[in-house]
This record gives C-alpha cells, structure tokens and sequence, in this order.
C-alpha cells in the first residue's frame, strides 16, 4: 500500500513538473514569425525619425515633447491600436522652450563657443557682454568663499571648469560591447548609487545658494564645463528650475570642457577675454500638468483580457539634443514591438499595454505618477484593485545597444521561465539571465509598486562616454540593427507573457516609502 501510494506521488509530481516545464517553452513558431517580420520590413528608421528629427527636443512638458506625443497618438491610432491617449501623472511645472541663443567670445579674438543654454535659463534679455570670473567646482559649493568674493563678480560671467583633458582619455574607447565574462558576473548595477543620490540632493540646495549668492552680486550668467568632455561632447541638464515655486535662476549655461579650458589658459596667461551671451527662452504656465502617452492591443481571452502586460520607456529627454539614444530609443523599440504584434494578426490573450512615459529626467515623475493613479495608494501602502492585474511590466532604456539579457531585480523564480524564453534568441547575442537589479529608469517605479518589472541588458555603446545628456544624442548615434534585434526580443517576451496561463511570479509586496532608488 505504501509502494503505491509512492509511486502515485512521484507520477503525479513527474506530470506536475512536466506541465510547468510546458507552459514556459515559448511559442517558437511566433518567435520566428516576429522576428522575420522585423528583418523585411522594420519600420524603426521611420519612427526613429519622427521621434527625432521631427519633433526635436523632447524636454518635459514642452513643445517638443508634445509633438512626440502626439505623433505617437495619432501613429497608434493608424496601426489600429485602441484607447490611444495622452493621460496625465500629475502636476509638473513650467514649460519652456529654447528660441534663441549664443555664445561668442569677443577678446581676445572673435570665435564661436560650443555651449548650450541649461534648460529653465533666464534669459538675457538682449546680448550680455563682459569678462570672465573663473571659479573652480570646489569654491562654487563653499558659501563662505562665494560671499567673501561676492564683490569680484559683479558684471562678470561666472565660469566654473575643473581639470583639463587627461592624455589617456583620448585612448579609451568610445564605444564598447559587453563581453561574455561580463555578462557571466553581472552585479547590482546603478547608474548613481543611492548614496550618490543624497549628496547630490544636499549639493542641489548648494547650487541654490550658489545661484542666490551671484544674483545678489550682479553677476551676468553661469558658465559651467563641470563634467568630463570627450571629443566634442557637451553634457547639458538641469538640475531645478521648473517647478513653479523654484526661483528664477541667473542665465545658466554649459560649455564644452575644451572651450572653456582654452578661455582659463587664455586669463592666466594675462589675456583680456571678454564674451558675449544671448539666450531666449519661452516660458509657460498655462498647463503645468505632466503627460504619459498610452495605448493598447486588446486581449482575445475572455477570462484574460482584463489582465495587462505592460511595456515602456521615458519619452522626454534633455534640450541640447534630440534625444535619441536617451531615450528614444526605448520609445522606438516598444513602438515597434507592439506594430508588430498587431500587424502580424497576433491574438493576445492579456491586454498589452504600451506607456511612453514623461518626467523621467526629473525623477521616475511619469511612471510614478501612473502607478500612483492606477496601481498603489501611497498614503495608506497599499495595492489598488488593477494592481493584482498587472502580469509585468519591460523597460528599455540604456541607450541604443542591443539586448544581452534581462535583469529579474532579484526575482529568482523568473530565472529558469526568463531562461527558456531566451534560448532562440541566443544566435542574437541574448542569453544572459540574471537575478542582479539595476535601476535609474522607470521600471523601478512598477518594482515598487509589486509589479514584476524589468530592464532588458544592454550593450553600452557610446551610450556613457559620449551621448548621454549630451550635444551628441542624435539619430546618428542609433545602431538600427541593434535597435530590431531589441525589438524582436521585447515582441516576442510581450507576447510570451499575454499568452503564460497564470501571471507572471512577484515577489512579496512591500510597504515601503518610494526611492528614486539608483536614479
């Protein structure tokens, strides 16, 4: 009796282990049906140039931005995507946008200097003309110093530069891919680490009174080359400035590290240098919401079609660019993933759910609004009822390189399920499945809310060293080959996940304050 009852449990466990193996083997055939779809007749350079060239720069809740959303809308809307909107996350603050500018330097010689208006400048109001105070990084954050100079700056353009060009940094490359062994030791991978974050929060309320102290003073402008150049690269961003109750800041400007180094050579040296600025902005306060863009394909189940699969990247970007590696590209790839999920006649049996997200730049504001709207009260912690509907959401967005794997943030049952869907894919470079977390986008928003969310590993490219926040983000810098393997791949796990019997794994839901954690 005892043998039977044995024997009955390990057949029962041999077929419950068999089923389970079962319904994480993907759809193979759906697979190579995406995938020779994409390779005859990708649509990525078309969207790619409208995201782009088309709308320009995408900052927060301006023109451009507006522009690629409602590119996006009305595109959706023609591939036959349903509830295609603009939805809003929350209050923002103010739009501006760039309609003017210039930087020359008059002394001792007439030449133009390569710099960019900060986003949320102040302008000019006509042509500042003046000489230069240089100051170096470690004095612009000492108060103490600021006052006691505070006469010295009046009527001066501030120049704030650090060091010169290193020798070897012209020897490193530019670009790279990953390598095997890389990708075999994968660890937690934060853009800024969380303790990087608080003492950049402590240094914003120095750049405050950074920005006070010289407006007290009669200072011109800001001129700032603080972070490394490489090879015509300029880094251009903001640090405050667009929420309605920021003060209004000096004239804020950033500079390539070479200019601004051949103009402190040139004082040193005894040389009068003399510059000229103009910067005209617009600013608005007639709508200070922020926006998502959102639409979806139907699910066919109809006990399924109420549960969602989400996908996304940030669709705002900075100002001296178009933003394409950062983040277009994410925008670009889940575009195309749902077009071809819908135009391959695909049945879903979820909802899938494609979000463009706003605010990202500024602090996760449009993913973090949606999940505050839909998924989590939190005032009281906890889970609203569409959050136990959600079966995932995935994420793109580390610029332009193609996908080597998936992070589970720490989800170890994904791994073998991630493993599976992975394996016909690993003639393209994507295999690597690993438990490690990584953050600085918006699929830590989801994280936080219970959702299981994901970022997809990437090849870096020159997405760090030369294009990200920089003068440089433009189509040119996107790798469309590598941008329709991602595609595919995000296609086909989409897929994969609207068609899984039960949800996706979680893991246990925590009542946690939300940290912008590894922003």
């Amino acid at each position: 009796m005892t043998t039977l009852k044995t024997t009955t449990l390990c057949a029962l466990c041999l077929l419950l282990a068999k089923i389970s193996f079962s319904q994480e083997q993907p759809d193979t055939a759906v697979f190579a049906k995406i995938k020779a779809a994409e390779l005859s007749s990708s649509q990525i350079p078309q969207i790619a140039h409208y995201l782009t060239d088309v709308s320009g720069p995408r900052l927060t809740n301006s023109a451009g931005y507006r522009r690629a959303a409602d590119w996006a809308i009305a595109t959706f809307k023609k591939w036959g995507l349903t509830n295609s909107k603009l939805e809003p996350w929350g209050e923002f603050g103010k739009q501006w946008d760039l309609e003017d500018f210039s930087l020359m330097m008059r002394l001792p010689y007439a030449t133009p200097l390569r710099a960019y208006a900060c986003p949320w400048s102040a302008n000019t109001d006509g042509v500042l003309k003046g000489s230069v105070v240089l100051i170096a990084p470690q004095q612009a954050m000492d108060t103490t110093y600021l006052i006691s100079h505070a006469a010295e700056f009046k009527g001066k353009f501030i120049l704030i530069t650090g060091r010169p060009l290193q020798t070897q940094d012209n020897f490193n490359p530019s670009a790279t891919r990953l390598a095997d062994t890389s990708l075999a030791n994968l660890k937690d991978n934060y853009m800024v680490k969380r303790s990087e974050i608080e003492q950049e929060l402590g240094q914003l309320k120095l750049i405050q009174q950074f920005d006070l102290i010289l407006k007290r003073s009669g200072a011109l402008a800001v001129l700032s080359a603080g972070r490394r150049s490489a090879n015509g690269s300029v880094f251009v961003q903001a640090a405050y400035g667009y929420k309605l109750t920021d003060a209004q800041t000096l004239p804020q400007v950033n500079m390539a590290l070479e200019d601004a180094q051949r103009i402190k050579r040139l004082i040193q040296s005894g040389q009068a240098v003399e510059l000229s600025l103009n910067i005209q902005g617009k600013f608005s306060t007639a709508d200070t919401k922020g926006y998502n863009v959102v639409a979806e394909i139907p699910g066919s189940d109809p006990k399924l079609k109420s549960q969602v699969v989400m996908l996304g990247g940030h669709l705002d970007s900075w100002q001296a660019a178009t933003g394409a590696a950062d983040n277009a590209a994410g925008c670009i790839v889940m575009m195309e993933a749902v077009r071809l999920l819908d135009s391959l006649g695909l049945k879903p049996k979820r909802t899938i759910r494609i979000a463009l997200w706003g605010g990202e730049e500024q602090g996760l504001y449009g993913s973090y609004g949606y999940v505050k709207n839909h998924l989590i009260d939190a005032l009281k912690m906890t889970p609203k009822p569409e959050q136990a509907k959600i079966s995932a959401y995935f994420n793109l967005d580390n610029g332009s390189g193609k996908i080597r794997g998936i992070y589970t943030q720490g989800n170890t049952a994904l791994q073998p399920i991630f493993t599976e869907w992975l394996k016909p894919f690993h003639d393209l470079g994507a295999a690597t499945v690993t438990t490690s977390s990584t953050g600085s986008t918006d699929h830590v928003s989801f994280d936080w809310a219970g959702i299981p969310a994901f970022q997809f590993v990437q090849d870096p490219l020159d997405y760090e060293t030369r294009v990200h926040h920089s003068n440089l983000d433009d189509y040119d810098h996107l790798i469309m080959d590598d941008l329709k393997q991602a595609a595919i791949i995000v296609a086909s796990f989409v897929y994969q996940t609207s068609i899984r019997p039960e949800l996706l794994p979680r893991k246990p839901f925590k009542k946690e304050v939300f940290v912008f954690d590894g922003l």
